[in-house]
C-alpha cells in the first residue's frame, strides 16, 4: 500500500471525517467518545458478538469496573501489573482501583455459587470496560487507549475439557473474522520471557504451554512462538492483525490459566463427590471494541458492509413532488429494521446528493415514474444500478442482504 493510501485509510482521519468518533482535551488523551454513526457500527459489532456467543452456549454478565485493591492483590495484578494500573483511590478505610482486566471479577462471580461437574464447561461472557494507565506517548487513535471495552469471556472447565474449549474459541474467532472482513496477519504463541514479571510456577507454565501447542497443532494453523509476550499468569494464543502501514497489533486471544482458579480457591464437585479445581480458559473473539473498530474503519475505508453501515439506505427523491413517496419508503425501511434517511431535493442536485450518500450501500432514487408505480430505482454503492422494483420488494431484498451479514451488496 502506498503512503498516500495509508493516510487515506488512517482510522484517525476517517473517524473524524465520517463523524464516527472524536476526542476532547477536557476528557483527556486516550479517552475517545463515539458519535452517532460510529456508535451504530460499534453496536452492530457488539450485538453480532453477543449473538454468536449465545449460540455457542455463553451466559452474559455485567460486572463493576471498580474493585478493592485487595481483589487485585489476590489475582496477582497488583504485584505483576500495577505499573499499568491507575493509582488506587481512597474510599474511607478502603482503597479501590479501576480494573485492568475482567477475569478477577468473573472468578468471583463463579465462586459466588456452588458448581457441579455437570455444569461444566461454564462459559461466562461480557463486553465490559477496563482501564490501563498508558503513557501519553504510547496512545494512538483507537488502537491504544486508556478506557477499553473488551469482548471478554472466561470458560470454567475440567482439565479434560480444556482442549475442546480452546479449539472452539479459535473457531469462533475464525468465523467472526470472516463475517467482519478481517484478515489475520499471523498467529502467535506468546510465551514468558526473562525477568520477574511472571508468576513463578514453572510446572504450571510448562503444562499450559504444552496444552496450547497441542491445540494449535491440532487446528492446523501455522504459528510462531514469541518470548516475553505472555500474560503474567500464563501463555496465550494471540491473533495478530496489521494496519495499512504494516504495524501489528494483537486483536484476539485464547489463554489457559491455572493460576487464578488457585488464587481464588475455585472449585466444583466432581462425579466422585470430591472437590476439584477448574481450569480457566480466557478468550476474546475480537479483542477490544476500540481496536476492532479501528481495524474495521481502515479495512473498509469507511465503506462498511451493508449490515455495519451507519446509513444503509439513502432515499433520494428527484424533486419535491416525490417527497411523500420517499418518506413512505424510508418509513417502510425503518419498520424492517433498516437504517434509512431521506436526502430531499432541498439538499442539492440529485448528483450532489448521490455523492453525499456515496458510502451508503443502497441509494433508492424515486422519480415521478417510480412514485406513480409505488417503486424505487436502486443504485448500489459500487455504481451498479438495479432494475426498478416495488417498494415492498426492494425493502425485502435489502433486508435479506443485511440480515445475511455478508459483504456482498446484492444477490447476483
Amino acid at each position: 500500500m502506498s503512503p498516500l493510501s495509508e493516510i487515506q485509510h488512517d482510522h484517525r482521519r476517517l473517524g473524524r471525517e465520517l463523524e464516527l468518533f472524536d476526542t476532547d482535551p477536557l476528557i483527556g488523551a486516550g479517552l475517545p467518545y463515539w458519535l452517532p454513526a460510529g456508535a451504530v457500527v460499534r453496536h452492530e459489532v457488539e450485538e453480532y458478538i453477543r449473538s454468536v456467543e449465545r449460540r455457542a452456549g455463553y451466559q452474559h454478565v455485567y460486572s463493576p469496573v471498580l474493585g478493592k485493591r485487595e481483589l487485585y492483590e489476590i489475582s496477582g495484578h497488583w504485584s505483576h501489573y500495577s505499573e499499568d494500573m491507575f493509582p488506587p483511590m481512597d474510599l474511607g478505610a478502603e482503597q479501590v482501583v479501576l480494573r485492568p482486566s475482567l477475569c478477577p471479577t468473573h472468578a468471583l462471580i463463579y465462586r459466588s455459587r456452588a458448581h457441579s461437574y455437570r455444569e461444566l464447561p461454564l462459559r461466562m461472557a461480557e463486553i465490559g470496560g477496563m482501564y490501563r494507565s498508558e503513557m501519553s506517548g504510547a496512545l494512538g487513535g483507537l488502537t491504544r487507549v486508556r478506557a477499553i471495552t473488551l469482548n471478554d469471556a472466561h470458560i470454567f472447565c475440567t482439565l479434560e475439557q480444556v482442549a475442546d474449549e480452546a479449539q472452539s474459541a479459535l473457531k469462533l474467532i475464525r468465523d467472526a473474522y470472516e463475517a467482519l472482513g478481517i484478515e489475520a496477519a499471523r498467529i502467535r504463541l506468546s510465551l514468558p520471557g526473562p525477568g520477574g514479571k511472571y508468576v513463578d510456577k514453572p510446572e504450571m507454565w510448562a503444562r499450559a504451554t504444552r496444552m496450547l501447542r497441542e491445540v494449535l497443532d491440532a487446528s492446523g494453523l501455522a504459528y510462531e512462538e514469541a518470548e516475553g509476550e505472555a500474560a503474567f499468569y500464563g501463555p496465550k494464543i494471540d491473533v495478530q492483525i496489521a494496519d495499512p502501514a504494516g504495524r501489528e497489533a494483537t486483536l484476539s486471544t485464547v489463554q489457559i490459566d491455572f493460576h487464578q482458579p488457585e488464587q481464588f480457591g475455585l472449585e466444583y464437585i466432581g462425579a466422585d463427590g470430591a472437590r476439584h479445581r477448574p481450569v480457566m480458559v480466557h478468550r476474546s473473539i475480537v479483542g477490544s471494541m476500540e481496536r476492532v473498530m479501528a481495524h474495521l474503519i481502515e479495512q473498509h475505508g469507511g465503506a462498511f458492509p451493508p449490515w455495519l453501515a451507519p446509513l444503509q439506505v439513502a432515499v433520494l427523491p428527484i424533486g419535491v413532488a416525490e417527497a411523500d413517496a420517499a418518506r413512505e419508503f424510508s418509513e417502510l425501511c425503518l419498520e424492517l429494521g433498516l437504517r434509512a434517511e431521506v436526502l430531499d431535493a432541498e439538499r442539492g442536485t440529485l448528483g450532489a446528493r448521490i455523492r453525499e450518500a456515496r458510502l451508503a450501500p443502497y441509494q433508492a432514487v424515486i422519480g415521478s415514474r417510480e412514485a406513480a408505480a409505488g417503486a424505487v430505482a436502486l443504485r448500489l454503492r459500487d455504481g451498479r444500478k438495479v432494475e426498478a422494483m416495488s417498494v415492498a420488494e426492494a425493502g425485502k431484498r435489502i433486508g435479506e442482504r443485511v440480515a445475511a451479514r455478508g459483504s456482498g451488496l446484492w444477490d447476483e
